[in-house]
């Protein structure tokens, strides 16, 4: 799978950064097709009753203004009139309510489908909310497709139709604040190496990263107490397709890989972690993927060798004075250079082989990672 890199490499991350659905969705015209209403009845006298049109181009957020109160291995019945505010074409409906709370609508979570040309029957969709619901504040979204099919991409965007979100809270689910990973206010710790779990990224888990819209587990590593110089961070083997950051206290991503060429779609980064004290690695999946994955890190008693050239990462000269040449077989390679206490002093992207200037940096050993869509390399450069 070709993968295509965001600016994650300048983001900064703080622990109260609130997860993210995908909300740059829906019709681009508020035109014909849309959700005339939507009703629901839940405890407590709680309840949703929408009223569409006219019609809202993107996303209608109804989450502050409709909310209804489910509890956790209850059966509900949800009402839906999909329509139109302008002529009747033929489209497609459904819903999802995120019972796992990770911001994302899986398939798994949909109460019901419709497809037809209206005017249509009212849809009448019975559902049971799961016993392992999360307990909290989640979402439920309807979506109406102007000339799809079904399953709908709950993350689509269209020209006509209409896309629905409403607040949905949900009691007597299980209780997520045990978990660990969740941000770096409360990471998994790495407590020896090498340190290896199988782990699952699809219950109690939500998306604070912004590279893909999967949720993030985050582990903290604390090198200098570790005694490790040299860190390998492995997800060879996972069962979802992944993606792999190394950030340092402040939330400032430091490396990061999607695809490894030793790996597949798994991810492995092998780094100086410097004199960094603690160091974050976030597990995210490709995409909006969820399920089982394996980490492993350990320490590299080796280091980085001198010679670690390899057929998609070419430095000369080396040793070098102001001026090196850097080849690989990418457009757009990211290349960062740390000197040896880990701290980043250059930063620049580069086309295929490219010549840099490294005067500003003066005199002394610096580590060059080059970072692309095959993998994340890194060599020792000398200048003199």
């Amino acid at each position: 799978m070709i993968k295509f890199y965001t600016s994650a490499f300048s983001i900064l991350l703080l622990s109260s950064v609130q997860a993210q659905y995908c909300t740059a969705v829906g019709p681009s015209t508020t035109a014909d097709s849309n959700l005339q209403s939507f009703n629901l009845s839940g405890e407590s006298a709680t309840a949703i009753t929408f009223t569409g049109c006219p019609g809202v181009a993107g996303l209608d957020d109804q989450t502050f203004a409709e909310s209804v109160v489910l509890n956790a291995g209850t059966s509900y019945t949800a009402y839906a009139q999909f329509g139109t505010c302008g002529g009747n074409y033929y489209g497609v409906g459904q819903a999802w309510i995120d019972y796992n709370q990770n911001q994302v609508f899986e398939s798994s979570e949909s109460i019901g489908t419709w497809s037809g040309t209206p005017p249509t029957a009212l849809s009448t969709w019975g559902f049971n909310v799961p016993a392992g619901a999360i307990s909290g504040t989640t979402r439920l979204r309807v979506v109406q497709f102007e000339g799809g099919a079904l399953p709908i991409d709950p993350c689509a965007v269209f020209t006509w139709g209409s896309t629905t979100d409403f607040t949905v809270q949900i009691g007597g689910g299980m209780d997520c604040s045990g978990y660990l990973g969740q941000s770096t206010a409360s990471p998994r710790p790495v407590s020896a190496l090498p340190y290896s779990e199988n782990y699952n990224n699809s219950v109690c888990y939500y998306n604070v990263m912004p590279v893909y819209g999967s949720p993030d587990v985050f582990y903290r590593i604390l090198p200098v107490q570790l005694g490790a110089q040299y860190i390998t961070i492995s997800l060879c083997g996972s069962a979802i397709d992944t993606y792999l950051s190394v950030l340092d206290a402040d939330g400032n991503v430091l490396y990061y890989n999607d695809d490894n060429a030793a790996c597949g779609t798994s991810s492995k980064i092998h780094f100086n972690a410097g004199t960094h004290d603690t160091l974050y690695a976030v597990v995210q999946g490709w995409g909006y993927a969820v399920g089982a994955y394996s980490i492993l890190v350990e320490e590299e008693l080796a280091g980085i060798s001198e010679n670690s050239n390899s057929a998609n990462f070419e430095l000369y000269p080396n040793p070098a004075n102001d001026r090196v040449k850097i080849s690989v077989n990418e457009v757009n390679a990211l290349v960062q250079i740390h000197d040896l206490s880990g701290k980043l002093v250059y930063t620049t992207t580069i086309q295929n082989q490219q010549e840099i200037d490294l005067a500003e940096l003066g005199n002394g050993t610096y580590l060059v990672t080059v970072l692309t869509e095959k993998g994340t390399f890194t060599q020792k450069l000398v200048l003199q």
